[in-house]
């Protein structure tokens, strides 16, 4: 069995003290860690806390800008699509068909998981290929039968992501449409 450098619990004050270097409230950091705010009260009452946020806080301790790589800016006007890798946000893609401009962030480093690969700035018709490359071809066999199944009246391939949240047969990636 392997050891690690970590501690078995911090304080309060150590928890305080965290929060405070990361610029949150506790409403913020409750939201980040993904607790109660009346947990994140306790824990900074408290002497002695266990758990996963003792691994956690060593973390973010010795990797505070970890907090702005994860953090997800403001939406903008239309669309943001959440392209995901199983249950991990991979980008997070914010388009906008009236003035066909894209602003992808991509939550990992690894290329083959982003949404456009090391394309950090695609072209709007970049992303227009990108979402028929998770629908069906428009030239399948039997298409409109397949638009008949999915309550479709015609080819739209945001219409069909909603409806299959882009998954393909044998594949792991999917989206989230957010309107």
């Amino acid at each position: 069995m392997k050891n690690y450098v970590m501690n078995e619990h911090i304080s309060g004050q150590d928890v305080k003290e965290l929060r405070k270097s990361l610029g949150m409230t506790q409403k913020e950091f409750a939201a980040f860690v993904r607790v109660s705010l009346r947990t994140v009260e306790n824990w900074e009452r408290n002497d002695e806390i266990t758990g996963p946020i003792v691994t956690l806080a060593e973390i973010l301790k010795r990797q505070p800008k970890l907090v702005e790589k994860l953090e997800v800016p403001p939406k903008g006007r239309g669309l943001r699509l959440w392209y995901y890798f199983d249950s991990m946000v991979c980008s997070v893609i914010d388009a906008d068909e009236v003035s066909r401009e894209v602003k992808v962030y991509n939550y990992t480093d690894k290329p083959l998981y982003q949404a456009f690969g090391v394309n950090t700035e695609p072209t709007f018709e970049e992303y227009e290929a990108f979402l028929e490359e998770r629908c069906f071809p428009k030239t399948r066999d039997k298409m409109k039968l397949e638009l008949k199944r999915l309550g479709l009246p015609f080819y739209d391939p945001i219409l069909i992501i909603e409806k299959t949240e882009g998954r393909m047969a044998g594949d792991r990636f999917w989206i989230r449409i957010e309107r």
